[in-house]
């Protein structure tokens, strides 16, 4: 696969075939898109297709076929000597959802049947962790050390479900040949229309203020250490995230001055930017992009959430720099400006 992979990188023939699952999602379908915009078009997408109101998330996207989820294992064991490379992104990401069997199912066991596959097959994997494995932060935000997996304690089942998939992998002997499991800080960004509650703040902020200027409400504080609204979260621009994983399936194949590959080493990195910032940074972003002048109110952080909600969050991002990835990511600000102005204001998709 290597070899042909080199021809393509070289001369653009033959295409290369590549797996997206949660395609029609918001990482996902940014993904398609970065792969079309890098001339892939041999791409197979994995979901579940009856979510009609996923459907924009695919427009003017090219890609070879379309696979319902639930038949996506069995499509993969026929067809996977023609696969060059599997982005894994589906999954159940609701943090209200306590349902522990739901994400065994979606997260967990599904997960577990991908992996397999590829180490069978030989094909290269990245994998959607997240950074609410990391529970309360109490422990930190370093991806380095493999025993801290085992260690940490997240708030709710989708993190358990993710940290649980983390400890499965790292005690596998076998392995895809190059494999990433990535722990998505507060991502933001175009294609999360369908996201309901789950979408980002920027998506809420900017639909609360409309096109009257009204106010955002932000969650008040109850812990005595933060004020009202200086929360602090490391939010990275959906963009970043697909430039970061378009490195990581690049780097197996790009040439050193020795003319040996160099891939980046399999494991578990962080993504985010490395810099927390606040809230009230956040919605004074949306609102100088829509060219308004702030007005934010505070309301108690609703009581199904309170004792899990995390009051910071900040990516230490030593590890993917040390793999090669030197690409500064989006500020805040200019994320939230090309956001708004380029896809929310619009309500375009990327």
């Amino acid at each position: 696969m290597t070899v042909f992979w080199y021809k393509f990188v070289l001369s653009n023939t033959p295409q290369i075939m590549i797996i997206v699952t949660g395609a029609a999602g918001f990482i996902g379908s940014c993904m398609v898109s970065k792969l079309n915009n890098k001339g892939i078009k041999e791409i197979v997408l994995v979901d579940d297709f009856t979510q009609t109101r996923k459907q924009g998330n695919l427009t003017h996207k090219i890609f070879r076929e379309q696979v319902e989820r639930s038949t996506f294992p069995d499509w993969l064991e026929r067809h996977a000597s023609e696969v060059d490379f599997i982005f894994h992104l589906g999954a159940r990401t609701d943090t209200t959802e306590f349902n522990k069997a739901v994400f065994d199912e979606l997260n967990l066991n599904y997960s577990k049947t991908l992996w397999k596959s590829c180490s069978r097959h030989a094909i290269p994997l990245v994998y959607a962790s997240s950074a609410a494995t990391y529970g309360d932060g109490s422990l930190g935000y370093d991806d380095r050390d493999p025993a801290l997996s085992y260690r940490l304690k997240p708030l709710n089942p989708y993190g358990e479900s993710k940290n649980d998939f983390d400890k499965w992998v790292l005690k596998q002997e076998k392995a895809p040949p190059r494999w990433y499991g990535l722990k998505f800080f507060n991502v933001y960004g175009p294609n999360e229309y369908h996201k309901g509650r789950m979408a980002s703040v920027i998506f809420h902020a900017f639909r609360q203020i409309g096109s009257e200027g009204k106010s955002v409400k932000l969650f008040r504080s109850h812990r005595p250490e933060y004020k009202d609204g200086e929360q602090l979260r490391d939010f990275i621009y959906v963009k970043d995230v697909t430039d970061v994983m378009y490195f990581l399936m690049d780097s197996g194949l790009q040439n050193s001055e020795n003319g040996e590959t160099k891939p980046a080493v399999s494991g578990i990195y962080n993504l985010g930017t490395g810099q927390a910032r606040t809230f009230l940074d956040l919605v004074r972003s949306v609102f100088a992009a829509m060219d308004l002048p702030p007005a934010i109110e505070f309301i108690d952080t609703p009581i199904d959430i309170r004792d899990k909600y995390q009051y910071f969050t900040e990516a230490a991002m030593d590890k993917l720099r040390s793999a090669g990835y030197i690409k500064p990511f989006y500020s805040l600000e200019a994320g939230i400006e090309e956001y708004v102005q380029g896809y929310l204001i619009s309500g375009g998709y990327y």
